[in-house]
Order: C-alpha cells, then sequence, then structure tokens
C-alpha cells in the first residue's frame, strides 16, 4: 500500500471552516493534532467494518500526504520540499464515540478506519487540489486546498516541530464540510484530484 509503511499517520482537525462549523466548533488558533494507528490502513477495495461498538460512523475524505524524508523542526519551504507523495485518503470517524469519550483514539482508531489510495508522487501543484466523497454515487462533500486554513506545508512543519516525520508517515490535512453516516452496504469513494479515487464498500461487523 506505503512503501515504507508509516510509522504514525499524523491527523489534522477542523482545518476547513465550514467543516468546523458544521460541528459547532471554532477553527483552531494552532492546528489541532490527533493520531491514527498504522494498524487502521486499509488499500482500494478492502471493507470499511462498522463496529459493533458504534451506532455512527461517518466518511471523512481528505488529501493525504506522505513524507518523503525525514523532517524535523524543518522550515514551510522544506517541509514542502519534503513531500513525497500524495494519496486520497479516508479518515472513517466513530462520531457518537468521539462525542462521549471526550478524546479520539478510539473513535478514530479502529481496525479499517483508514482507507488509503495508491501514493501518487508527481502531482504538480498541490495548491489546485480538489477532494470530493461520494457515497452510492451520491456527492456529499467537495472541498479544496486553497479552502484549508492551515497551508499543507506549514501543517507538515508543524508537525515535524513536534515529532520527527520519517518516510512513508502519513499527513491526513482535514476534511471539508458534509460528513455522514456510513450504512452496512454503502460503497463510499475519496476522490483526489490528479491522484485517483479510493473505493471502499462498507460492512458492519459479524462476529468476533
Amino acid at each position: 500500500m506505503i512503501v515504507p509503511a508509516p510509522s504514525k499517520i499524523v491527523c489534522v482537525g477542523r482545518n476547513y471552516p465550514a467543516h468546523a462549523a458544521e460541528l459547532g466548533h471554532a477553527v483552531p488558533e494552532h492546528p489541532l493534532l490527533f493520531l491514527k494507528p498504522p494498524s487502521s490502513l486499509i488499500g482500494n477495495g478492502e471493507p470499511i467494518i462498522l463496529p459493533q461498538e458504534s451506532d455512527r460512523v461517518d466518511h471523512e475524505a481528505e488529501v493525504g500526504v506522505v513524507v518523503g524524508r525525514r523532517l524535523r523542526h524543518a522550515a514551510p519551504s522544506e517541509a514542502e520540499a519534503g513531500i513525497g507523495a500524495f494519496v486520497c485518503l479516508n479518515d472513517v470517524t466513530a462520531r457518537d464515540l468521539q462525542r462521549s469519550d471526550g478524546q479520539w483514539t478510539r473513535a478514530k482508531g479502529f481496525d479499517t478506519f483508514c482507507p488509503v489510495s495508491a501514493p501518487v508522487r508527481d502531482v504538480t501543484d498541490w495548491r489546485g487540489l480538489e477532494v470530493v466523497c461520494r457515497v452510492n454515487g451520491q456527492e456529499r462533500q467537495r472541498g479544496r486546498v486553497e479552502d484549508m486554513h492551515f497551508a499543507i506545508p506549514d501543517l507538515v512543519a508543524y508537525i515535524s516541530g513536534i515529532m520527527t516525520l520519517e518516510p512513508g508517515d502519513i499527513v491526513a490535512t482535514g476534511t471539508p464540510a458534509g460528513v455522514a453516516p456510513l450504512a452496512d452496504g454503502d460503497t463510499v469513494e475519496v476522490e483526489v484530484s490528479g491522484v485517483g479515487i479510493l473505493t471502499n464498500p462498507v460492512m458492519v461487523e459479524r462476529g468476533r
């Protein structure tokens, strides 16, 4: 899927003002970061499993960045040069657990909760990227990178000042407005212009 495999997946919350507003939150003063475990990764065509513990699991379509070189305390220009590839990414979220737990590890960390497409390295201009989410062919989300509150190089630089980013690490840059629940039997697509389309069926967890 991603070579080398990521040591971590660093995600950014509320980076699109319209998404922050739909959840009733202000845009944060500094990037709001959380982690998803590498065990949550799946690829194109693999099923998203709705866990028994949650009554509401949402899609969150995002532009994903794959780190291409080791970054530590990078300036934005160095961070931009250190981007190795882009991916389509779905930050699948158990919304009810996110609200009840008071922190996001469980809500974001279930197995299959981070579908990612194959990486594309020859993106000529990240500033023009657009992300779209469709469920069963119906558009639910659409956002452009230029709508982000924090630009991609600034996000990568900020993260590198907190934790060393290693080659293969993934940065999920935030989701636009329109997040909504997934149901058993759905097919969810995340498309990033110039990168591709990530498609995953949705299934309810059955048995353990």
